[in-house]
């Protein structure tokens, strides 16, 4: 819908929109092609989307041979997206955050207008459980980017950079100005598109890396204390790394070795 559909829509349904779920509705119908053509989505595919608002997206993905699933928090939204005959869905009302069963591993896309107070936990939650999905298409804040892509010695790397960069290819694929958002945000937002290298991320692997950056000033192996030393030991000289070294110092293919090494040696040990 353009701008003047998605006011009438809104008013039609006393929609408001909610700061406290940061509610910025797309109203730009090109913004949203282009989201849903660098998702490349397939005939069959099971795709997820978090946040659908409106139905800026869920109404043209509603077109496609798909099995569509959406998570919307505001109970209002959700009782809309129901009712509205051009959206063919599973409409779950819940935050996304707190959801367990939800057939995380049998989506192939996900898609999302990612609020920036959630930005990192939802998507650190999706690298670990939607381990099946080749492809991650967000919308974020454009001062988010630096977050996301950081390199390592960086002040903005941490824990969502190197989860991002395990998880595969990061590009920015369009900015969106506020103006293409009702109500409009002081603030330009940024399309990304995530593709899967798969290296098989998960739960475990997003708890340990959120553990190595516990205290980024401190060295790691202070973050590592509860594995054993001799295993830890074994993983830095396998990596080349000194009892100096900081987490903010570590390259992300290097947080998937150490984890491998260590977890791989601890169930190895379980096993004797």
């Amino acid at each position: 819908m353009d701008r003047e559909a998605t006011n009438t829509y809104l008013k039609t349904h006393g929609i408001l929109p909610e700061a406290k779920f940061g509610q910025n509705f797309l109203c730009d119908e090109g913004i949203a092609a282009s989201i849903i053509e660098s998702a490349e989505i397939r005939s069959g595919d099971r795709v997820l989307e978090i946040g659908p608002g409106i139905g800026a997206l869920s109404r043209p993905l509603s077109k496609l041979d798909i099995s569509l699933v959406c998570v919307e928090i505001d109970k209002r939204l959700a009782s809309v997206l129901r009712d509205d005959p051009e959206i063919t869905a599973e409409i779950t009302d819940s935050d996304f955050l707190k959801l367990k069963d939800y057939g995380a591993g049998e989506f192939d896309v996900v898609i999302s207008n990612l609020p920036y107070y959630v930005m990192t936990d939802i998507m650190k939650k999706l690298y670990g459980e939607c381990t099946k999905a080749r492809r991650m298409v967000f919308m974020v804040e454009e001062d988010a980017l630096d977050r996301i892509m950081a390199t390592p010695r960086t002040k903005q790397y941490g824990p969502l950079s190197v989860l991002t960069s395990l998880y595969g290819t990061a590009s920015v694929v369009t900015r969106v100005p506020g103006s293409s958002f009702i109500p409009a945000p002081k603030t330009t937002s940024a399309v990304i598109c995530l593709e899967s290298d798969g290296n098989g991320l998960s739960r475990e692997l997003v708890s340990f890396v959120d553990q190595c950056f516990m205290n980024r000033r401190k060295k790691l192996k202070a973050a590592l204390k509860c594995y054993d030393s001799v295993t830890v030991a074994g993983a830095y000289a396998d990596l080349g790394l000194d009892d100096n070294t900081r987490a903010e110092e570590v390259e992300p293919e290097a947080f998937l070795r150490l984890y491998n090494d260590i977890i791989n040696a601890k169930s190895q040990r379980g096993t004797l």
